[in-house]
């Protein structure tokens, strides 16, 4: 039988040790040993297959998430916040400059603007189509006199904020240029248009993702301003 040399030097003879990040093969009785390298060559080949499939169970989580609220007839409008039941962003942000309303400056958005009253704060853009498809609701819940409406104009131009308002009516008692976006980002939004209720006491109380329809006007914000203004 061939005696091959051990990987490891015997007792007071020089050499460098062989690792076990080394291959060693050794013939037993016919038979080929692989031990170290090769099963570490094979690892790789085992990550790139998980690695493979990750895509796909990633798809399969969010198909059944999705096939979930499709069951559970969940409004996907109605987007749970963070921000639900705190206290409103104190921040303030600059008025649109040139805005009026009744021959009178329409002033920014200030913590104060909550403070008292069930305020409405509607986060558009004259960009966003969206925003356009909804402002003839918006001019109509303006008229509202339970409540009160406020706008945060996201990353706009305020010369074109200007024309957006003229062209389709303003809603708002007061508005906020938020030309940077960081005050969306505050509020939690995630796109445009995002509609929040501020309660009485400065409290949020409700939050709506993407445009109103007469359909979540009735539904869905009605209800919630009703209970604004039961609260105390």
């Amino acid at each position: 039988m061939d005696i091959h040399r051990s990987a490891y030097p015997a007792p007071g003879v020089a050499g460098t040790r062989n690792t076990g990040c080394q291959a060693q093969i050794r013939h037993q009785s016919g038979r080929r040993v692989v031990t170290g390298q090769d099963q570490l060559e094979k690892s790789p080949a085992k990550r790139s297959s998980l690695f493979a499939f990750l895509p796909l169970v990633l798809f399969a989580v969010l198909a059944a998430i999705f096939a979930f609220q499709l069951a559970s007839g969940r409004d996907e409008s109605v987007i749970p916040s963070a921000l639900i039941g705190k206290p409103a962003p104190a921040l303030s942000l600059p008025a649109v400059s040139g805005l009026l309303k009744d021959g009178q400056p329409v002033p920014g958005l200030d913590p104060a603007s909550f403070k008292g009253q069930v305020t409405l704060v509607n986060v558009f853009g004259s960009w966003c189509v969206p925003c356009r498809v909804e402002h003839p609701l918006l001019m109509q819940l303006a008229q509202d006199k339970r409540i009160r409406l406020a706008g945060l104009n996201y990353k706009d131009k305020n010369e074109n904020a200007l024309r957006f308002l003229d062209e389709l009516g303003n809603p708002y008692a007061v508005i906020g240029a938020d030309t940077s976006g960081r005050a969306a980002i505050e509020w939690g939004v995630y796109g445009v248009p995002e509609t929040f209720l501020v309660g009485r006491d400065g409290i949020i109380a409700y939050k709506h993702v993407g445009p109103f329809t007469e359909a979540s006007i009735s539904d869905d914000l009605i209800p919630a301003v009703e209970a604004a203004l039961r609260a105390k």
